[in-house]
């Protein structure tokens, strides 16, 4: 049997990874311009980590988790989520008692759930996300949604719709899961199997069903604006009056619930529809909690946060276009001409390299039209032709790949020569712009 990668998984390689690797550049960017700091929680953690901040009721919990007894006999679960592992490690390190207030998390990293695998959805799949935690605070919560749309703008995202919700405080919410039992109730028995389940341990999740009948049915149930707490409808308000201050257009979307059972108050959604006119759906969401902290040992603290998908939000950048001008080749392509200079051609690369330009030179010598080949394969920006004749004068020529144009370059010269060349193309492209 051929060993292959494990059902769900995929491997993410050359210009797919360096895609990955430009919009986690971009995002722990734009997070700390936030004043967002780089969290990296193990991923295996207890499982009681997630059944208490998760919540039992959440489709990850009952049906998604990869958990397993380890060689002591205790129940450990692999990520599914970052979130809770995030609250987990603030109340054992106590930041909330050392650090400021809030304590501004981001993350990305792998995740896993065992779902079946269809298009674009992946058993590990990698996320990206911020917690915001320990003020509770409707300006907060506007904050942590401008700054998710910030990070789709900043990776050229266009035409974004921003849908938000409130799911009120607990007392709003228990008012209208007793609406939403009494509503249910009386269609259940048309509903899916999952819905029967959700009705018994949360009937919000039904909203997030997603078999079309029972969509349809749901249309006509109680809304959460008309159960809302007066002071949870003064604080959606106030978050939206923000939003209105920010120039940040959004629609109201009373079905919106999100799928994890800890959210409470302000819920969104980022949708995104491509040049073309496709629309993708939400590329991200997220939300403001209460008691996350507490339900693992801490004190009581609201947060508020979001995550994405990366394998979701870098197909919709390739499929827009987004990456096209993402650079991934490298500077110098050095090509040795006869076996003998290769000694000294190794030597001046590493030089190149030295200096903080990407270099590459093959380890044997080939025919130059060949070496070119590879070079342009390679996306290299120039190519510097060293024979014996070359090494002996110190001057060779650096060739432009894109242009075709061919410079004398000084050999012992090397820094000014490279900073020269790249700083003009730089100052050339700047302009351009």
């Amino acid at each position: 049997m051929a060993i292959i990668a494990v059902k769900g998984t995929h491997d993410i390689l050359l210009d797919e990874a360096s895609g990955y690797a430009y919009i986690e550049k971009v995002f722990a960017a734009v997070c700390e311009l936030f004043g967002y700091r780089d969290f990296r929680t193990p991923v295996l953690e207890y499982t009681e980590v997630f059944n208490r901040s998760t919540g039992e009721g959440s489709d990850v919990v009952r049906k998604e988790m990869y958990t397993f007894l380890d060689k002591g006999e205790r129940s450990v679960t692999m990520r599914p989520e970052f979130t809770a592992g995030v609250a987990r490690a603030i109340v054992e390190h106590k930041l909330y008692a050392t650090e400021d207030l809030p304590l501004k998390a981001y993350y990305y990293g792998p995740v896993f759930r065992y779902e079946r695998p269809q298009l674009g959805r992946y058993r590990q799949f990698h996320q990206a996300g911020v917690e915001c935690i320990g003020v509770n605070s409707a300006r907060f919560d506007a904050e942590t949604i401008a700054l998710a749309m910030e990070i789709l703008g900043m990776l050229g995202f266009t035409g974004l719709h921003l849908k938000i919700n409130t799911l009120g405080d607990e007392a709003s919410r228990n008012a209208y899961r007793e609406a939403l039992k009494e509503y249910f109730g009386k269609h259940i028995d048309e509903m899916c199997e999952d819905c029967h389940d959700r009705l018994r341990l949360n009937p919000m999740r039904i909203l997030d069903c997603k078999v079309e009948h029972d969509q349809e049915i749901a249309k006509n149930a109680p809304k959460m604006k008309d159960y809302l707490s007066e002071e949870s409808e003064k604080r959606f308000y106030t978050t939206l009056s923000i939003l209105n201050s920010l120039d940040i257009e959004y629609e109201v979307d009373d079905s919106l619930v999100r799928g994890l059972d800890y959210y409470g108050e302000v819920v969104f959604e980022v949708h995104a529809v491509s040049k073309t006119g496709k629309d993708y759906g939400a590329l991200l969401g997220g939300g403001h909690y209460d008691g996350l902290l507490s339900a693992l040992g801490g004190p009581e603290m609201a947060g508020v946060g979001f995550a994405f998908g990366l394998e979701r939000i870098y197909s919709v950048m390739k499929d827009d276009g987004l990456l096209n001008d993402l650079e991934t080749g490298i500077d110098v392509y050095v090509m040795p001409v006869g076996e003998e200079v290769l000694d000294d051609v190794f030597v001046l690369t590493t030089n190149i390299r030295n200096l903080g330009y990407s270099a590459y030179t093959p380890m044997a010598a080939g025919k130059l039209g060949s070496q070119f080949k590879k070079a342009v394969k390679r996306g290299a920006k120039y190519a510097l032709i060293i024979g014996s004749e070359e090494l002996e004068k110190g001057v060779a020529p650096l060739k432009n790949l894109a242009t075709q144009e061919q410079k004398e370059i000084k050999l012992d010269n090397l820094a000014e020569e490279l900073d020269a060349i790249f700083g003009l193309e730089e100052e050339h492209h700047h302009h351009e712009e």
